[in-house]
């Protein structure tokens, strides 16, 4: 795309702008953008210039992904530069334009969304700022490093292979697919070309806006109050369970795998890992019970200790015949996972799992 071409798409109001390059965009500036725009004040309405143009860029207020200058005094935000080597405290992966947008802004953007907890280094803050990093930025950030999440070379010397293929459908992957496809017709004109492109990189930190902000809506309102319930049930662990190997969420079910593997780790390795979570179906009285495995990582299907093979597939009558226990309604085929009628039932079962 010729450099002389408009570069520039605006939005109304603000005077303030915020540079990135234009052509073939990716997922870290997009959400740069989005976060600027929708969540730092400063930059609400900011008009955005698209160019690789240096006397362009330099009128900006805010550049990010462009420019070859990591500058935060002068809100300089690259990371293309040979020398960039800056990454999120206490990671490994470098950071890219949202990353580094992340770093700077992020306690200011989590702070605007908890109003009962203004102070930016207040440590809820932090927890959050950590974890939303985790679970959503980082990714993006080794996407456009080319990192992989795994050592391709110890898998391939480990002789793993992937079972079957996921489309290669990822946070990137959904940004990149608002770019033209190579064989789209491209206007002859240079500025109505230009102009869809800019249209298609709204598009595309529109829609990974919505993403981080249902993910920063989930950590602040859902994720955090969790902690609270889940360290309750946590210390009460040893009134069912002489180990502490059974945890009850009493009245109402939370998010607790973060939080049960956060409190585990707080009282080191020598402390006996829970097993089983009970937790009730929804917040009623005659809510059925569900008894459900611990993984040994958020993100494995390998439970610490499945519920027993002779159980599993088995429902209603048949499970209460197998288990001695009544009131079963089902466990599932894989074992991680089982139910019953009653919380004394779950209870029972969860204990007889554990012999």
């Amino acid at each position: 795309m010729a450099e002389n071409a408009a570069k520039r798409i605006k939005t109304d109001g603000g005077a303030l702008t915020i540079g990135t390059h234009n052509g073939h965009f990716h997922a870290d500036e997009a959400l740069a953008v989005h976060m600027l725009r929708q969540h730092v004040p400063k930059y609400t309405g900011a008009r955005l210039v698209r160019t690789r143009d240096p006397a362009l860029l330099e009128t900006c207020d805010i550049v990010v992904d462009v420019g070859g200058e990591y500058e935060p005094a002068r809100d300089r935000y690259d990371h293309h530069q040979r020398t960039f080597t800056t990454t999120f405290p206490d990671h490994q992966t470098k950071l890219s334009s949202a990353g580094l947008v992340y770093m700077h802004f992020g306690k200011g953007i989590i702070s605007r969304s908890l109003p009962d907890v203004p102070a930016e280094d207040n440590d809820k803050v932090g927890l959050i700022w950590n974890k939303l990093y985790d679970s959503f930025v980082e990714a993006l950030d080794a996407h456009d490093n080319g990192i992989s999440v795994y050592d391709s070379d110890a898998l391939k010397a480990a002789g793993i292979e992937k079972r079957f293929s996921n489309s290669g459908f990822t946070l990137g992957a959904m940004v990149g697919r608002f770019n033209g496809n190579w064989n789209d017709p491209v206007p002859s004109d240079p500025v109505a070309a230009q102009a869809e492109e800019d249209s298609r990189f709204e598009q595309a930190s529109q829609r990974i806006g919505e993403e981080f902000d249902r993910a920063l809506d989930y950590y602040t309102k859902a994720w955090l109050p969790a902690r609270d319930v889940v360290e309750t049930a946590y210390k009460a662990r040893k009134e069912y369970d002489a180990e502490g190997r059974i945890l009850v969420m009493k009245g109402q079910s939370a998010p607790w795998k973060d939080h049960l593997y956060t409190l585990e780790e707080e009282e080191g390795e020598r402390v006996q890992k829970v097993l089983y979570v009970l937790y009730p179906e929804k917040p009623t009285p005659d809510a059925k019970w569900r008894v459900q495995c611990v993984p040994e990582t958020g993100d494995s299907f390998q439970s610490r200790k499945p519920l027993p093979e002779t159980w599993r597939g088995f429902r209603d009558e048949k499970l209460d015949e197998i288990t001695d226990i009544q009131g079963g309604v089902f466990v599932h085929a894989a074992g991680f996972i089982g139910g019953n009628k009653t919380f004394d039932g779950a209870l029972a079962m969860a204990k007889k799992a554990l012999e």
